[in-house]
């Protein structure tokens, strides 16, 4: 039945004023209601509407001062979670990005590192001025080599997170897999690139610790105090055995770099069978480009072409 219509009470025959207060009438406010309450059995019983309104309760809208920011971060506290980059890198896709991102710095790197060599052809002035010109990055504005320094600081974290991350992956397939079940069938029909992938890293590491003992810091017993890095080139590269190890390193680069262009998309998650054969081809055309330069070097020096 629709509730009776309430009225003043009355005081001596007129209505009481509004604002007063009648006698006996309680102080306190009535409470506001937030809804409809349901008796706990109608609920399902008492752990049914326990779980209910403890959903109610940590569904409520923070205060603006952030209150409920303050709850999130104390929860995600206790349970004892990393951050999500943590969490990210210790599974194995995430090692995946890491070898990806810089393999893409190293990629960078190779190329334009050849593309700078090729002044070689032009003379010893030239060669050298491209030297002295990296030296002076930015300069005035920043010191002289400081810019290169930063860049060879980039190149040595990429470096460090690409091997490390190799060696992690490496790690972890061998726990999940502690006997191997491949077939001859499958050894055979693998990619040599993909199988020699180890052993081709291992060899380019050595390669560039010795490269910059003989050209950058010029420690090897094949320079001279007075030497210019035009000299530096021509003398390693006419030392049969200093010549011979750049070839098989450049080599060894060759494989890494093909597999490492190929399995690059695959990584980063872009991995379509329609593009699978634009993949390859860019993969050979890369490393053709860029170990074909370097080993002209030092063929060209070998024969006498430069000099």
């Amino acid at each position: 039945a629709p509730a009776a219509r309430q009225t003043m009470p009355r005081q001596g025959g007129a209505r009481a004023a509004p604002g007063r207060r009648q006698r006996g009438a309680s102080s306190t406010p009535p409470r506001r209601q937030r809804g409809p309450s349901l008796p706990l059995p109608a609920l399902g019983g008492g752990h049914a509407a326990a779980t209910i309104l403890a959903a109610g309760v940590a569904a409520r809208p923070s205060s603006p001062r952030g209150h409920g920011v303050e709850m999130a971060a104390t929860e995600t506290e206790r349970s004892g979670r990393s951050p999500f980059i943590i969490e990210l890198y210790r599974s194995a896709l995430g090692k995946k990005y890491v070898m990806a991102i810089t393999g893409i710095v190293g990629l960078g790197y190779v190329l334009a590192h050849m593309i700078g060599n090729l002044k070689l052809y032009q003379s010893a002035e030239a060669f050298n001025l491209y030297a002295e010109t990296l030296r002076e990055l930015l300069y005035p504005i920043a010191p002289q080599g400081l810019v290169l320094n930063l860049l060879r600081g980039i190149l040595i974290l990429a470096l460090i997170g690409h091997v490390v991350a190799a060696a992690q992956l490496t790690a972890m397939n061998r726990r999940a897999r502690p006997e191997s079940y491949r077939s001859k069938r499958d050894f055979v029909a693998a990619d040599f690139a993909a199988r020699t992938m180890r052993w081709t890293g291992v060899i380019v590491l050595l390669f560039i610790f010795y490269h910059l003992a003989d050209l950058t810091w010029a420690v090897t017993p094949l320079h001279e105090a007075d030497f210019t890095v035009y000299d530096r080139v021509i003398a390693s590269f006419s030392n049969p055995a200093s010549a011979g190890f750049y070839i098989l390193a450049n080599l060894a680069l060759g494989l890494h770099l093909y597999h490492g262009v190929w399995s690059l998309f695959q990584s980063m998650g872009w991995n379509n069978r329609r593009f699978n054969h634009w993949r390859r081809w860019l993969a050979i055309a890369f490393t053709v480009v860029v170990v074909g330069g370097n080993l002209s070097f030092v063929i060209a020096v070998l024969t006498g072409v430069i000099s």
